[in-house]
């Protein structure tokens, strides 16, 4: 109990996205320096590559993944010319299991953020809540034109499923808005009184 708290306490996504590139495949800090880059881009920022040791020393403590035995690649070189072994890191049993665990929790979290949302759209006016809408849309119908085709080669899975993923949530976003037009807009309709009547106003005098 006391280590599924302690992994609980991971908070960092960094450190769970650097998890997940641990599992693909056993590297060194600064190869996962380059390949965080690589594929996480803008989606998660990367401000210098200290956050990466320091994010693997959190899963180290947790023993969410281990130091491999060290490698030298030099062997052959001048000895001027030959670096100090890298460590290698590779994900544990328990690290595999952990970032499953994480992923189907994002899940649950964006499903909650996504509801409430719609709650706290429902505050506003009407009349502000569809520009609200408006710009959700706007801003949903950037984001298809950026998709780019998926690719077809072998490493590019990751991001095939990526940008499916991303395509079919803004279609679903996009039917959601178009729902929530239909609704806001019935409600500018109706009459002053009504609509006060409806919000709890105080009524005919």
């Amino acid at each position: 109990m006391a280590n599924e708290q302690h992994t609980a306490a991971l908070r960092s996504s960094i450190a769970w996205a650097l998890l997940g590139l641990v599992i693909e495949r056993p590297s060194y800090g600064w190869e996962l320096v380059q390949r965080f880059r690589r594929a996480y881009g803008e989606t998660l920022a990367l401000s210098s590559s200290a956050r990466i040791y320091i994010a693997l020393d959190s899963l180290i403590s947790r023993s969410l993944i281990e130091e491999m035995g060290e490698e030298s690649r030099d062997a052959g070189h001048d000895s001027a010319r030959m670096r100090r072994p890298k460590p290698h890191y590779r994900a544990s049993e328990r690290g595999v299991r952990a970032y499953e665990e994480w992923l189907l929790v994002q899940i649950g979290e964006h499903r909650q953020r996504q509801r409430l949302f719609a709650r706290q759209l429902a505050m506003l006016e009407p009349e502000a809540a569809l520009e609200v809408i408006d710009r959700y849309e706007q801003e949903c119908l950037a984001e298809t034109d950026e998709l780019s085709p998926g690719q077809t080669e072998r490493e590019g899975v990751a991001k095939r499923l990526a940008d499916e993923d991303e395509h079919l949530a803004l279609e679903a976003q996009l039917s959601w808005i178009r729902y929530a037009r239909h609704e806001l807009s019935a409600i500018v309709g109706e009459p002053s009184r009504e609509r006060k009547g409806a919000a709890g106003g105080t009524g005919e005098r």
